[in-house]
């Protein structure tokens, strides 16, 4: 039987993912990178060993490659202490004075991404300095090294889904996490999912591990659920248990109007969920 609906990510946020496990879904993971690809090699620095990631990157370039710097601002912050894509671009065009250096970002019209694009995409560009922007959508095979400063400030799905930019071709590619000496535990733990694997649904997991699932029966996308004991990374057995279970329940009386006391609780549990659950 065909499906109705399909429904593709390649990298699971942590509500689809539980949904996609525990919902209405069947789960068809895409584990093996297309033919001829090489996973992309992570390494997380610090801002000291910055000359050392400069020198990296000319030697790729001279090698005849292209590079990415992805930075989490525009324009430079008075509130926050990061480095932001505009200032620098002007810093990176002369430490690398010997290549061409560009500037991309959401704020520009879009004839002028365009142009920008295509020079990258023509070999005309050497570096791209940009943001956010190019997360989705960008398929330059000759782009072999990125480069991302402030690594602590983006979500680890964010992350996964930038270094996608990169290892697009049969090429040995590669991205650098830069981050400062002072970062959470939390930082922590997804530099060190990425330099451990280029796995999306890996790296899903991870995700719901550190931020949560959010709401099955809301929109909130992450968070922690109000569940006292049980955990859905731990407790697998016994969830798929009970949605068996309820499956049975929804089969046998789909209003449910054989289980009055299972309707009260659901109603006092979840009132504006149940109100939901009776559209269409």
């Amino acid at each position: 039987r065909y499906p109705d609906v399909l429904v593709m990510t390649a990298t699971p946020i942590p509500r689809t993912l539980a949904l996609a496990c525990y919902g209405d879904l069947d789960v068809s993971v895409i584990d093996e990178l297309p033919p001829g690809r090489k996973s992309v090699i992570t390494r997380w620095t610090s801002e000291d060993k910055r000359r050392w990631v400069y020198q990296f990157v000319s030697s790729r370039i001279r090698e005849g490659r292209q590079v990415y710097f992805v930075y989490p601002l525009i324009e430079e912050s008075e509130e926050i202490d990061l480095k932001a894509a505009q200032d620098m671009a002007e810093r990176l065009k002369n430490i690398f004075s010997q290549f061409e250096v560009e500037l991309l970002h959401g704020k520009m019209k879009r004839e002028e991404k365009e142009l920008i694009m295509r020079r990258f995409y023509q070999g005309r560009i050497n570096i791209m300095v940009c943001t956010t922007v190019i997360e989705v959508g960008i398929d330059v095979p000759n782009a072999t090294v990125m480069v991302i400063e402030n690594a602590e400030r983006f979500g680890i799905a964010q992350l996964h889904q930038l270094r996608g930019r990169v290892g697009r071709a049969g090429l040995q590619s590669y991205c650098f996490l830069l981050t400062g000496k002072r970062i959470s535990e939390e930082a922590v733990k997804r530099m060190k999912v990425m330099c451990r694997t280029n796995d999306g649904f890996q790296i899903a997991e991870e995700d719901l591990k550190l931020r949560g699932p959010g709401e099955f029966f809301g929109t909130r996308q992450w968070g922690m659920l109000d569940l006292k004991i049980a955990n859905l990374l731990r407790d697998q057995k016994i969830l798929n248990l009970a949605r068996r279970e309820a499956f049975n329940l929804v089969r046998e009386s789909p209003l449910l109007n054989n289980y009055p006391l299972l309707i009260k609780a659901i109603k006092r549990r979840f009132p504006y969920q149940w109100e939901l659950s009776k559209v269409g």
